[in-house]
């Protein structure tokens, strides 16, 4: 138990201690920066030399989980890619975007695990070295993982956007249809449209517009619109637009369909959350809810019985 609290105070002050050398060294540079440019008279000191210091933290951070992203990147590209379209689903489409993704897998297992080691011993029940050991491998191993847990939550909720904001979409791009315009020109439009209401999907309209005026094809610029997304509903209008495409039938007609066909699916989805909240109110209500019900009503009756008969039994 001493070796254990002199590791872990050993350990302590090393972190304490380079924490604040850093601190000092980035708090140095920073008050040079502000000594010369106060010097040689510089306007808006203060807005500058704040927003330098952000971007310096932010370069230094860029540049960690990089090197720590190389370190932890999986040498089969499969992994890599899975990994690259799940980032692309959340909304990451930057080419770095795995290396940091990785490297802040591995930064967050090694933040945890330091968390761990400074936990005092009392916290954690004094336990044996064997139990400390498998503290500290579980501590890592949540931490390193906690980053894709956090990233099926960003692809969840970017998917139920996504989908809240079709039939709208569907709707505007009648509209624009039947006005006179194209598939593409509708695309364009109603990406501009809709960038304050529904930002996602209007970034993955624009993405198409984009890639449509690079030379790509219609189809398989719907098909990259339908991959990115991942979802039923995209899929199927897609594949609509490409066989309406192909044979030449109205382009408004099979929008407007499919926009009521979502949007009654949309109302369907609605009403079946309604359904299951009867059955997930039941637990709250039989452990909660009923008991409290019960000794506010049945208490005081309890109360009354228990000092009536009590005595009577007592005396017999």
């Amino acid at each position: 138990m001493d070796m254990t609290w002199i590791i872990s105070s050993l350990i302590f002050a090393t972190v304490l201690l380079a924490s604040m050398g850093l601190y000092l060294v980035m708090g140095s540079r920073a008050t040079m920066k502000v000594i010369k440019r106060r010097a040689e008279g510089q306007i808006g000191v203060a807005a500058s030399d704040n927003e330098s210091i952000g971007l310096s933290v932010k370069d230094k951070l860029h540049s960690l989980l990089t090197r720590l992203g190389e370190a932890n990147t999986p040498s089969n590209e499969s992994e890599v890619s899975a990994i690259r379209g799940e980032l692309v689903s959340a909304g990451y489409r930057h080419a770095q975007a795995p290396i940091l993704f990785m490297g802040a897998k591995l930064l967050s297992g090694i933040l945890a695990l330091a968390i761990a080691i400074l936990l005092p011993a009392k916290l954690l029940g004094f336990p044996t070295v064997t139990a400390q050991l498998v503290i500290y491998v579980g501590a890592a191993s949540a931490g390193y993982f906690l980053p894709m847990l956090w990233l099926r939550y960003a692809i969840s909720a970017r998917k139920e956007k996504l989908l809240d904001a079709f039939p709208d979409a569907l709707d505007l791009m009648v509209v624009c249809v039947e006005a006179g315009l194209g598939l593409d020109a509708a695309i364009s439009r109603v990406s501009k449209e809709i960038r304050f209401a529904h930002r996602e999907l209007a970034e993955e309209f624009n993405l198409v517009s984009l890639e449509l005026r690079t030379g790509l094809s219609r189809t398989d610029a719907l098909k990259n619109l339908s991959r990115r997304v991942d979802l039923e509903e995209v899929g199927s209008l897609v594949a609509l637009l490409v066989q309406t495409d192909k044979f030449g039938t109205s382009v408004g007609q099979a929008l407007r369909v499919h926009s009521d066909a979502m949007r009654v699916n949309r109302q369907l989805r609605a009403e079946e959350l309604a359904a299951k909240l009867p059955v997930k109110l039941l637990f709250p209500l039989v452990f909660f809810i009923f008991p409290s019900l019960f000794v506010v009503v049945i208490g005081p009756a309890a109360i009354k019985i228990a000092r009536t008969l009590l005595p009577t039994l007592g005396g017999q």
